[in-house]
């Protein structure tokens, strides 16, 4: 007879209670994982200055996918996804006030 193993929903993060991972363990991984993969690569593209070569880039990618699997799991009762969110959010608010800057100097040396 196989056991069903329980999940308390109150003991979950909050996007691992929207995806449902209580409900259905592997959609809601995977929907975690795809959710944690995505924000990963927001925040490395708003936090990463530089332009890579597309070798390093694959590299990079490559390892983001690997290493979001622990993330995951970590993700289940732990808030990783909420802070990438956070996080996504005040290096997207960075980069704006930076284009910002650029261009009020670009508009201050034509004057």
């Amino acid at each position: 007879m196989e056991e069903v193993t329980k999940i308390d929903p109150s003991m979950l993060s909050a996007f691992a209670e929207l995806v449902g991972v209580h409900n259905n363990i592997e959609r809601g991984m995977l929907l975690l994982y795809i959710i944690i993969v995505i924000l990963t690569i927001i925040v490395f593209n708003l936090g990463f200055a530089r332009k890579l070569s597309i070798v390093k880039t694959i590299i990079v990618y490559i390892l983001l996918f690997i290493g979001c699997s622990p993330l995951t799991l970590l993700g289940v009762r732990l808030p990783v996804a909420e802070g990438l969110v956070i996080t996504a959010v005040v290096l997207g608010i960075y980069r704006f006030r930076m284009y910002q800057q650029r261009k009020e100097r670009q508009n201050e040396k034509t004057d």
